[in-house]
């Protein structure tokens, strides 16, 4: 390997990707990237010359797998590995789904990640052990995930499909004719609902979720 491209928005992250890409490729140079529009920039400069680059879904200003789908558009031959901390089966699925060469959770220790690098560059698809990859799995935790959509109430799947959007909860309020503090009600719910912990891992989670259980307009 030549070069890595790492894109993630906690600097003491990247150090320790970095640390971990040069504990097993020496000889590679490391360049960092904090924004998705930086690491294209950074990609646009390389023009081709780039061998890996280590992806976190979670960016400022990117939603879901936004980020992921603007970079596999754009460079279709790059070697992408995501590294998350959103690593349930169906995210795994849904990064698969949208051209990653691999997948390793945050959690993952060392070895693994370099074992996943190594994959990835030898042209294999690297997923986690734990990563159940069935048809009948994805089947399932869709069903599960249509389950807890179906359980919120309109109002609700209006602000949904707002966060989705990346909207604010000021912007959101102002878009739906309500209060803030309404809104910030519903997200609070709506992260009950579907057990997730955060706005961002509510985003990815639902990145399949069909258009029509996400309707617009005002409450």
């Amino acid at each position: 390997m030549r070069t890595c491209l790492i894109v993630d928005d906690h600097p003491l992250f990247r150090e320790a990707l970095a640390a971990t890409v040069r504990s097993a490729y020496p000889e590679a140079r490391v360049e960092e990237a904090a924004a998705l529009a930086d690491a294209l920039a950074r990609l646009n400069q390389a023009a081709g010359r780039m061998d890996l680059l280590l992806l976190d879904l979670s960016l400022p200003g990117v939603s879901g797998f936004d980020g992921l789908a603007a970079l596999r558009g754009r460079f279709p031959d790059l070697a992408i590995l995501v590294v998350s901390s959103f690593d349930s089966d169906k995210v795994v699925h849904e990064a698969l789904a949208h051209k990653a060469n691999g997948f390793v959770s945050k959690a993952a220790g060392r070895e693994d990640l370099c074992a996943a690098i190594t994959r990835v560059l030898a042209g294999e698809v690297a997923m986690p052990a734990s990563y159940a990859g069935s048809r009948e799995a994805f089947q399932s935790a869709d069903s599960v995930l249509a389950a807890r959509l179906a359980d919120l109430t309109p109002q609700q799947l209006r602000v949904l499909a707002k966060v989705r959007q990346g909207k604010l909860n000021k912007q959101i309020a102002y878009e739906l004719g309500v209060g803030e503090q309404t809104v910030k009600a519903h997200v609070s719910e709506i992260l009950h609902k579907l057990k997730v912990a955060s706005r961002t891992q509510l985003v990815i989670e639902t990145a399949s979720a069909t258009a029509g259980m996400l309707p617009d307009g005002g409450i």
